[in-house]
């Protein structure tokens, strides 16, 4: 069994520009994903898919495999799926290799470990198609999360349960960007990782956070220097 692991960091990022390649705890944001995946025996080859020149220089400094990403699937609209599938096509196709794995590490979430990602990787039996990450979630839809009807008032997601007690409510989670394994056969033949059979791998909150603006690379910055 082959597996690879993927980063696809463009380099357009409007909350936080240049993010991908800012330095936090002395590296490049996407050089902890590159390090982590060099670290994991299992892992062969380590790709980073971009359409930037700046991120391409850094991921072969670090060691990866870069794939160039056109321009129409780095755009703020354009669907990651599509990426991932281009980047399977670029692996199998252009470079010729066969992989039974593919692992997915946003270069977003820096402060997963080695744990968190193996624990995605075991979860990959048979019977499962997909494996992503999640983390308890502050809101619940049945108490604490409202939409606006027609009329424009609040209403609870799902107050129809009629649940009375917080304790009794199924458990609610946040997917996180930690990690993303999958098979790249499913990857080409389905539209998105829920029309296949997913497992969720539980990380605490303060290993999944998602840097998007400024506030969450501070964030994550107060954290690695704990």
């Amino acid at each position: 069994m082959r597996s690879f692991a993927f980063i696809f960091a463009r380099g357009g990022s409007k909350g936080l520009p240049g993010k991908n390649i800012r330095l936090l705890g002395g590296l490049p944001l996407l050089a902890h994903g590159i390090r982590l995946a060099q670290s994991i025996d299992c892992i062969e080859r380590v790709f980073v898919s971009t359409d930037d020149a700046a991120i391409a220089a850094v991921a072969r400094e670090y060691g990866a495999e870069v794939i160039g990403r056109p321009a129409e699937l780095a755009t703020d609209t354009a669907s990651e799926w599509m990426a991932w599938r281009h980047a399977i096509d670029h692996v199998r196709c252009t470079l010729g290799l066969a992989f039974d794995t593919m692992l997915s590490l946003p270069a977003t979430s820096p402060l997963r470990n080695r744990e968190d990602v193996l624990g995605c990787l075991d979860a990959l039996r048979d019977e499962v198609d997909a494996v992503i990450t999640v983390t308890p979630s502050a809101r619940s839809p049945y108490f604490n999360m409202v939409s606006e009807d027609a009329d424009g008032f609040a209403r609870v997601v799902l107050g129809d349960a009629k649940f009375q007690r917080r304790q009794d409510v199924p458990a609610v989670y946040d997917v996180t960007t930690v990690a993303y394994v999958t098979r790249p056969d499913f990857v080409l033949t389905h539209a998105s990782l829920f029309e296949g059979r997913v497992k969720a791998v539980v990380v605490p909150k303060e290993r999944a956070v998602d840097i998007d603006d400024d506030y969450d690379f501070k964030m994550a910055q107060a954290l690695l220097d704990q």
